[in-house]
């Protein structure tokens, strides 16, 4: 008989020795390295200095790690990790939201603003969108490794059922599997993965980045109104209030939306600033 759900039974560590690897880690740290391919092809495009790439790596990097793992703890779980303080430093277990990682993003690019570029927030803010939004493709694909963050039940063929003790099976425990559910991971990376080419087209075809804000606006337009939709099917953590209607990802969602579309109109009404490209 064939089965009409798929049985998941990836394992969360690659290599456990002297250092364990993570499939969630190896994921970060590819997307961060595209990442950082891409914003120096956009520099190198742009006659940038080539040292601002590694300081924005570094500002990146603790910016993303430090905004989304304390947005995680602080609007999912905070009744487990006030608690638990400790869990808090395990990044490498997953555990980190999208909208802390962009407010911590966001903070760290004004501070990259004042201190490096000397431009305006929005100047940085509309290149770095485009890899962002593949490191979180990538990120989704650590979370369907980890086992977590997957949707409602369903009888759709591509169904996940997954572990529901990892910890307890990575430790030889017999596993525990889940109804068949939405693999939402899947969904959301899918959603980004084509944010990402939308985006890289608007900037190296259309040159949408002479138009400020628009890259940002549709990035967060894309990333957030995708994500309220996507959590009507996904087991959230945290719901608003006493009823179901609107979890904490869709709540947290609502002004990145709004602000998108702000940004978009702002910058389609505003005349183009050329910019003198180094290698046309």
């Amino acid at each position: 008989m064939i089965l009409d759900y798929i049985q998941w039974t990836a394992n969360p560590i690659i290599y456990s020795g002297f250092v364990e690897i993570r499939w969630y880690g190896l994921f970060f740290a590819i997307g961060f390295g595209l990442g950082y391919y891409i914003v120096n092809r956009m520099f190198k495009h742009e006659g940038k200095p080539e040292g601002w790439v590694d300081t924005l790596l570094l500002y990146l990097i603790i910016a993303t790690v430090i905004g989304s793992r304390l947005g995680h703890c602080l609007f999912y779980q905070w009744d487990y990790y006030s608690q638990n303080p400790i869990e808090i430093l395990k990044v490498w277990e997953g555990g980190l939201a999208s909208h802390g990682g962009t407010i911590g993003i966001i903070l760290a690019m004004w501070l990259f603003s004042r201190r490096v570029t000397k431009e305006n927030i929005l100047w940085i803010l509309d290149r770095i969108c485009v890899p962002v939004a593949l490191v979180g493709a990538m990120i989704r694909m650590g979370n369907l490794m980890n086992h977590e963050l997957y949707g409602h039940v369903t009888d759709l063929p591509w169904a996940f059922c997954f572990i529901t003790n990892v910890r307890g099976w990575m430790n030889g425990a017999e596993p525990i599997f889940s109804e068949p559910s939405h693999p939402t991971q899947i969904y959301e990376s899918l959603t980004y993965l084509t944010l990402f080419i939308i985006l890289s087209y608007m900037y190296w075809r259309r040159h949408a980045e002479q138009r400020q804000g628009l890259l940002l606006g549709v990035f967060f337009v894309g990333t957030f109104l995708s994500r309220i939709f996507v959590e009507m099917i996904k087991n959230a953590l945290v719901f608003i209030g006493s009823g179901e209607n609107l979890n904490m990802g869709q709540f947290l969602s609502i002004p990145f939306v709004i602000a998108g579309i702000w940004l978009i109109v702002r910058a389609l009404r505003r005349p183009a600033m050329p910019i003198k490209y180094t290698d046309c």
